[in-house]
């Protein structure tokens, strides 16, 4: 197993619809163990494929946070199915590093998928699991937590995430 580079907001692939998983070889497994690795040593509770610079549709999660016995969840192809409600709670993201906001998503999901050994899941989540699984989805589709929030925080974070950077030239 290795940790992978985790790629950063504005890498490309952070952008781009990643592709569905046909083959459940070992070049698969090696990955999700990686990516497991990945997300444990940044800390994070999620991370997706894309993150790690790999255009396949495959997200692991584990909201345990160290309180609890692991949760690992291993997604491939993973579907929302169902949603229901709403809430909004703080996010931040293993791309966009030291920036955190408030982001409203469903509050109830149902997610459809294969686990890695390719047999057909269900997953019904609520609170921390389904606002994670929301994430490392939309990661999945191309999209970030930032694509999510108001034009006015939108804009806030551009200018703070553009003066980051020109601080970091200099």
């Amino acid at each position: 197993m290795a940790v992978l580079e985790i790629k950063k907001y504005p890498e490309k692939i952070l952008r781009e619809k990643t592709e569905s998983v046909s083959e459940f070889d070992d070049e698969l497994q090696k990955l999700i163990d990686d990516m497991i690795e990945t997300m444990y040593a940044a800390p994070g509770v999620g991370l997706a494929a894309n993150q790690v610079g790999i255009s396949k549709q495959v997200a692991v999660i584990d909201v345990s946070v160290g309180n609890e016995e692991s949760s690992l969840i291993v997604l491939i192809n993973p579907e929302i199915v169902y949603k229901e409600g709403e809430e909004a709670s703080e996010e931040g993201c293993l791309s966009i590093p030291e920036y955190t906001t408030i982001v409203k998503r469903a509050s109830k999901i149902r997610v459809k998928c294969l686990d890695r050994e390719q047999k057909p899941c269900e997953v019904d989540a609520e609170g921390l699991l389904a606002k994670a699984l929301q994430h490392e989805i939309d990661h999945l589709n191309g999209f970030l937590f930032i694509d999510r929030i108001g034009r006015i925080k939108k804009e806030f974070f551009r200018k703070r995430y553009s003066r980051e950077k020109s601080i970091d030239k200099k």
